[in-house]
């Protein structure tokens, strides 16, 4: 039996080959009407569909932080076996952004994009990018946080989950001045970690679970800031809501002569791998972020091949490492 190509999808469908070659490889405008009777034409023939782009961005708030780097890595390692080549788009201050690398990317032609911990985490993120995708009808799948109005499949790390864990083994060890260092306001999982920390704090007894927090920005410089206002207000503990944080809650201790953990215990949040050599090695809070990769690969690839997949956000559950960055207080 002779391959099919392009041109009898063409025919089938009763357009042009250069339409049926931009559905896809999802370039260019198509209406919906003619999209179909194509994607109908490919089915019924039984068109092989791997000539089609098997590109698929991954878009990241930046790579500094290792966290970010091991992420890209575990998704790109979980499409490969899929036939699907990774792109990671790193958006920084003052680069380019979401909106920049989804255009460009499109008109080379991708098959779909992963938001991993991107603009999907901020609260009145331009909704450009996820409008655009959906007018090419180009899948995409969010990573630690959903968009209101926008309907796609998101995995996350439970972080309500994942303070409380930070908290009651803080409390367990004794301390009740716990403080707490989270990201900008407005940032979904940061949010998420803060009603965490507040819920466990009052369950466990405390009188005013909230009065020890402070906001700061996703850096080494932002932790030691934090740790300033909460060790002057008298905390003996401090979790933080990651473990760049936490390395600058520790430097802070330690310039005011305190001892981690025997002044003062901190808990980062991730664990990347290096966490367990820094000194002292860090207590933290890690993401599950191999089986949230394997799963956004395998939604991905039915997403690409029209299959239907659950909608709405699924969590998965994050594990306390324990090491030797928290003891009990003094």
């Amino acid at each position: 039996m002779a391959k099919v190509g392009i041109s009898d999808v063409a025919a089938r469908a009763g357009v042009s080959e250069a339409t049926v070659s931009r559905v896809l490889n999802r370039r260019g405008v198509v209406a919906a009407t003619t999209r179909r009777a194509v994607e109908d034409a490919i089915r019924e023939l039984g068109y092989d569909r791997g000539s089609q782009s098997q590109l698929v961005i991954v878009l990241t708030p930046g790579l500094a932080q290792p966290f970010f780097g091991r992420l890209c890595e575990l998704i790109e390692s979980a499409l490969a076996p899929q036939g699907f080549k990774a792109v990671v788009c790193s958006t920084t201050v003052g680069g380019l952004q979401e909106i920049d690398f989804v255009t460009s990317m499109m008109d080379l032609g991708i098959a779909g994009a992963v938001f991993a911990s991107a603009s999907n985490t901020l609260v009145g993120a331009d909704p450009g990018p996820y409008r655009l995708l959906q007018e090419r009808q180009i899948p995409f799948v969010l990573m630690n946080g959903a968009i209101e109005g926008i309907s796609a499949p998101s995995f996350s790390t439970n972080d309500k989950v994942a303070a409380a864990l930070a908290v009651e083994h803080l409390w367990n060890l004794g301390h009740r001045e716990i403080g707490m260092i989270v990201g900008p306001v407005g940032n979904r999982p940061s949010e998420r970690r803060l009603a965490g920390f507040v819920e466990a704090m009052s369950a466990l007894g405390a009188e005013d679970p909230g009065r020890l927090v402070a906001h700061q920005v996703y850096s080494v410089e932002g932790g030691m800031s934090a740790a300033e206002s909460l060790l002057d207000q008298g905390a003996t503990a401090i979790v933080a809501a990651s473990d760049y944080m936490a390395l600058g809650a520790i430097r802070t201790a330690g310039r005011r002569g305190l001892s981690v953990p025997d002044d003062v215990s901190v808990v980062g949040y991730d664990d990347h791998q290096i966490m367990g050599f820094v000194d002292p090695p860090l207590t933290t809070v890690r993401q599950p972020i191999e089986r949230i990769s394997q799963a956004i690969s395998a939604t991905m690839v039915h997403l690409v091949n029209r299959r239907q997949v659950p909608a709405g956000e699924l969590m998965f559950d994050p594990e306390l490492i324990i090491r030797q960055s928290t003891a009990a207080p003094r």
